[in-house]
């Protein structure tokens, strides 16, 4: 069967678990489609076609509603039919001793994120749209307080950007690196569908560095010329270390973070990391993404760039509603920013 985009586009809020409140569920005449209710159960929730599926939990969370739906949608008892394969799958669900709430928000959880530039055609095969897939813990918080263990909204916005003709040109070719990776959704989308040259991915905490290499692994991803992994700790010197080797040996062109700004008391610290790149390459260019949870956070954080003399613009690339987004989705509430920041000639 042709397949509608909106049923592409509820399987890809799926599959990145969107809250099922925020989902773009299939119209009514679609849901009445026999054909319909097959692909959905197919595409969404078969375990036998599909290898990394969202948690069961969320999964009931979806499959309720939607049968709902389907149910309010049928006008003929008679000739209209609910799919017996959906019915059984929350059966199944229903039946199922699923993990408690406090339990399940600690287990590691399949998320795929579909990288399709804003505003670009839709793909007719949904199988072979470019993908990042990652496993999260999506309320974890580590020893160390990081949040590093969930894909947040300035990188993915930032990833939306990257996407677009003149994020890729800052990327493609490049020896990228990128600096509280996190779960290496950006670093990832770099390397697999991007194509730069080469990514250093570092975070500064041991257990999320841990983390994003079964992210790479998952992603293809494990070979060492292709990414480098490994623990960086802002405000320390670079001199001797690996970070001076491994820049003399693939020449930093573009520094990445997101969400890296929202802390007061690091920015010193993330700043003087910046300086010290500078030093080693002073074409650089670093992309920083941000959401302004905090105004004078985020002006701190630019204020001490302009102190160390560092030029700071801010890249003009507003993001959609989550309502018109088409792939990446991302709330929108908070002010998200990009800026570019070079150290002048």
């Amino acid at each position: 069967m042709t397949i509608d985009p909106q049923l592409i586009l509820f399987r890809r809020q799926y599959l990145q678990l969107v809250e099922p409140d925020f989902l773009t569920w299939p119209p009514r005449q679609l849901l009445r489609d026999p054909d319909v209710q097959t692909w959905l159960y197919h595409r969404l929730f078969d375990p036998e076609r599909n290898d990394r599926l969202p948690p069961e939990r969320y999964q009931l969370r979806v499959v309720k509603p939607l049968l709902a739906k389907v149910e309010a949608a049928i006008e003929d008892p008679e000739e209209d039919e609910i799919s017996d394969e959906l019915m059984s799958h929350l059966s199944t669900l229903i039946s199922t001793e699923l993990p408690s709430e406090t339990t399940a928000v600690q287990q590691k959880t399949y998320v795929t994120f579909t990288c399709i530039a804003p505003g670009r055609r839709w793909s007719a095969d949904p199988d072979v749209e470019p993908t990042v897939t990652l496993l999260e813990r999506r309320h974890l918080i580590s020893g160390s307080l990081t949040t590093g263990f969930r894909t947040w909204e300035a990188a993915l916005h930032l990833g939306s950007y990257l996407l677009t003709a003149e994020g890729i040109s800052l990327i493609r070719d490049k020896s990228v690196l990128e600096l509280g990776a996190g779960t290496g959704f950006l670093s990832i989308l770099c390397a697999r569908h991007l194509e730069a040259k080469h990514v250093t991915a570092t975070d500064g905490d041991e257990g999320v560095v841990e983390a994003l290499r079964e992210n790479l692994f998952l992603n293809g991803l494990d070979q060492e010329e292709q990414v480098v992994t490994s623990i960086l700790r802002w405000g320390r010197g670079l001199a001797g270390t690996w970070v001076e080797e491994d820049c003399d040996a693939w020449q930093y062109d573009t520094v990445i973070g997101a969400d890296i700004t929202y802390d007061k008391v690091s920015i010193s610290a993330l700043v003087a990391t910046l300086r010290l790149l500078f030093d080693l390459r002073p074409k650089l260019r670093a992309i920083i993404s941000g959401a302004v949870r905090k105004a004078e956070t985020f002006e701190a954080f630019c204020n001490a760039c302009l102190r160390n003399q560092f030029a700071v613009e801010e890249v003009l690339f507003n993001p959609k509603t989550m309502r018109e987004q088409t792939a990446l989705f991302y709330a929108t509430a908070v002010p998200l920013k990009i800026l570019m920041i070079t150290r002048p000639n």
